[in-house]
Parts: C-alpha cells; structure tokens; sequence
C-alpha cells in the first residue's frame, strides 16, 4: 500500500473563515477531508453515525491545527436527523460553507440472493442520505446566496460493480444528482463529485485482507497503487476551494487510471 498522508501542506487560508460538514467523518476519505479542510482553516463538523470515539479523536485532531470543531451523531439516511445535523452546527459556528457528502456503506450480494433489506440499507445511507443532507444544507446556502457541495461517490457508480449492483445504483443516482443539483442551484452554490477507485480505508477490510486479491486490483490499475484516504481527500479540497471556481457539476476520477471517463 501507499504512504497514508501525502507529504505537501494545505494554505492555511484556503478556507479560512469556512464551517464545513463531513458526513462519515470519524473514519476513512471523511476523516482525511475533515483533517484537511482544517489545515486549510475551516472549522469542521465532523458526523458520525455510530463511532464515536473515533470522531472525538477528529475533533482533537482539527482543533491541534488551529479551528473549532464538534462531532454530531446522525444517521443522514433519515432526513430529522440530517436537519439535526446542519442545525447544530449553525447553532456552534453561525453558518455553514461547505459540505461533503461522503457517508455511506458498501454490503452486496448477487442480485437472485439479495433481500430487499439489503437493498434499501444500501440505498437509504448511500443515495437517500446523500439527498437529505443535500436538501438540508442547501436552504442554508440559498438564505446566504452561497455555498459549496462535493460528493463522494465511485467508479461503482460509472462502471457497474458486479455482486454490489445496489452498491453500483447508489453510486451512479449520486453521479446524476450531482449533474441535476449543479444547475438547479447554480449560479450561487456550486455542486461536484469525486469518484474513488479502490482505496485503503476501513469499508475495504475485508476484501483487503486477501494478499492475492490486493495483488490483482493493483494489477488492474495503470499506477500500480491503491488511493488514501488523503489522495482523495485533496482532491475534495481542490472542489471546495476556489481553485475550482469555475467548475460545476463535474466528477472527479482517483482511481490510478483504472476507469477513464470523460
């Protein structure tokens, strides 16, 4: 595997003055951006669903570089409990800038073995969570006439995924709400996404124990490494700051090369 951190620093005001929200952020691409956009200067709500002692260690983390932080339990497959989320960190910070949408899971089965509980878990935290915090925070950014939103979605979601075809759908609906979203709020708020390949967070445990397995998705990817977190996290930045002013509705590729889509 690669080095977890990659070894260049953020301008510390890049974001300064910003408040963003990470949903999923006690772990993973969620807890390398929340990491980041504090380094760059933006205070951070860092969400969780049901690690909590990892997200307090988030916020201990972002506070050591220099802004305020908070960690909110919230399952965002619901919609009162994202509207939780967005109000208390009005109530902490006074606005909210910035959000990312990246919480989520990643559980299949063959389509003829799926259940139909499977499906809607899959679907509910992947695509639906995506939208109620899109909704929630986006009444805030109009009040403001302004605002930034990235989401996390996957080469799932624009190649298919064989065994993961909830997966997949989640992943492609959050591709095409992003499209659809980024002119229904432009020209104020801009709307964008990254899709990530394979990348060596925690959701990928228990693929990634497998040495020969690993072996082969390295394999398949012309730069011959898997992502960090921190790989995709900086390209998060790059969206959320005005180093991409111009750009909206987009989606990013970090996958080594492995899908190339226009």
């Amino acid at each position: 595997m690669s080095e977890k951190v990659v070894d260049k620093k953020l301008p510390g005001n890049l974001l300064s003055g910003k408040t963003a929200i990470v949903t999923g952020a006690s772990r993973g691409i969620g807890r390398a951006t929340a990491l980041r956009l504090a380094e760059a200067g933006a205070n951070v709500t860092v969400n969780y669903f049901q690690h909590a002692r990892e997200a307090e260690e988030v916020v201990a983390e972002c506070k050591k570089l220099g802004v305020e932080a908070i960690a909110v339990q919230a399952d965002v497959s619901k919609l009162s409990e994202a509207e939780k989320l967005t109000a208390a960190t009005v109530e902490k910070f006074g606005s909210v800038d910035l959000l990312i949408a990246n919480a989520g899971i990643w559980e299949g089965a063959p389509i003829n073995e799926m259940s139909e509980s499977l499906w809607d878990r899959v679907l509910d935290a992947n695509l639906k969570g995506t939208w109620t915090i899109c909704k929630t925070v986006s009444d805030y950014f109009k009040r403001q006439s302004e605002g930034n939103i990235v989401i996390v979605s996957s080469t799932a979601g624009q190649r298919g995924e064989a065994g993961y075809s909830n997966y997949a759908a989640s992943k492609g609906g959050q591709i095409s709400f992003t499209k659809a979203l980024s002119n229904e709020l432009a020209p104020k708020i801009r709307v964008n996404a990254v899709a990530p390949g394979w990348v060596d967070t925690n959701l990928n445990d228990p693929v990634f124990h497998d040495e020969e397995f690993v072996g082969r998705v390295i394999n398949g990817i012309p730069l011959k490494r898997v992502a960090t977190a921190d790989d995709v996290a900086l390209s998060i930045i790059f969206l959320a700051s005005d180093w991409s002013r111009h750009i909206t509705g987009e989606v990013i590729n970090i996958n080594g090369g492995a899908v190339l889509c226009g």
